[in-house]
């Protein structure tokens, strides 16, 4: 009866590694708890606080409290005593939009409402899924926490336009490399709030809300989240909201629409960064009544990857793709220019 205590005692103390993170090598004096939460979605301040004191996080293989500097190349691990939730990826027939492809990568147009990657509350119908139906043995890249079949980057879920994907090792290091080294070109047409006077440039730290987990925020402070730089420049004026393009230098998460939002132009129609009600125009009936119609007809940010430019792992040369907007943004477009013409503004 003993021997069966013990077994059930050892059973229960087993710690399950949820999450490892290496600090980057400039990284900046950042306590762990702050560090842990930039980093990992979904995990509440509770529960990593109630970890920590259970001496469940820890830092190069020792456990730490809250309040511990995380430094260079830090290793930083969350353990926790049930196991990590495991889902199988399955391909599933997919339309996927393919522009160009050949036996190192693929380059494809993203539609709105789909999800690139499997993750929380999204295990299937993603993107990966149609891969795998399209492809056998994609690759994934190595030391990588979750499986990631030939993804070198990721749109949001309602934002389209252009990915390239590895089809091969080599190609899926090579292409990581390059993003990774910010020597791809990636340009994206925005139609954002408000009349933006000249083109330009926000540099601003990224990194997840204080306030909510779920979406992003520029910190002032340099110590938080991480750096981040987009610039953009007008390519038409439309009275109460402009397009433009953006040019990606990193490649941070809800970047262009963070960015935007913080100097004030949040995207049309996005409903997390509060694009989706009325931020500029002289307000009325009739203007009321266009702009219901307007976010009925793009009931999303609208943000369209319109370009990307790489070096080919494989021949060594560069390869540039251009993408039309979506019916839905040109729609937008020709509207919101039919309604200043009416208007004369």
């Amino acid at each position: 009866m003993s021997e069966d205590i013990n077994l059930v005692e050892s059973q229960s103390e087993e710690l399950f590694e949820h999450h490892r993170l290496v600090a980057d090598p400039g990284q900046a004096p950042l306590r762990v708890d702050k560090f842990i939460i930039n980093k990992v979605a979904h995990l509440s301040r509770n529960k990593l606080q109630t970890a920590a004191k259970a001496g469940y996080v820890r830092v190069n293989g020792h456990p730490v409290k809250s309040n511990h500097k995380v430094k260079p190349a830090d290793v930083v691990t969350v353990e926790l005593p049930q196991p990590v939730f495991e889902f199988e990826l399955l391909p599933e027939r997919m339309d996927l939009d393919i522009i160009y492809e050949d036996d190192d990568l693929l380059v494809l147009n993203k539609p709105m409402n789909l999800v690139v990657h499997p993750g929380h509350g999204n295990y299937s119908g993603t993107l990966v899924n149609g891969i795998l139906h399209h492809f056998q043995n994609m690759p994934s890249l190595p030391n990588q926490p979750e499986p990631r079949p030939g993804l070198v980057h990721r749109l949001d879920k309602d934002t389209t336009g252009l990915m390239v994907l590895g089809k091969s090792e080599r190609a899926l290091t090579d292409l990581s490399e390059q993003f990774f080294e910010r020597r791809v070109n990636r340009r994206y047409w925005a139609l954002v709030w408000g009349d933006v006077v000249n083109d330009g440039t926000v540099t601003g730290h990224i990194g997840r809300s204080l306030r909510d987990r779920r979406i992003q925020q520029v910190f002032k402070d340099e110590r938080e989240g991480k750096h981040a730089v987009t610039h953009y420049r007008v390519l038409k004026r439309l009275g109460p909201v402009t397009l433009v393009e953006c040019k990606l230098e990193t490649g941070r998460t809800h970047q262009i629409r963070v960015h935007m939002q913080y100097i004030g132009h949040p995207l049309f129609g996005d409903p997390v960064y509060g694009g989706n009600v009325a931020v500029k125009g002289a307000q009325g009936g009739k203007y009321n009544a266009f702009l219901r119609n307007m976010f009925e007809a793009l009931p999303r940010q609208a943000l369209h990857a319109k370009t990307l430019g790489f070096v080919h792992p494989g021949t060594g040369e560069q390869q540039d793709f251009e993408s039309d907007l979506p019916e839905d943004m040109s729609n937008a477009i020709a509207k919101w220019t039919k309604y200043i013409e009416a208007s004369g503004l």
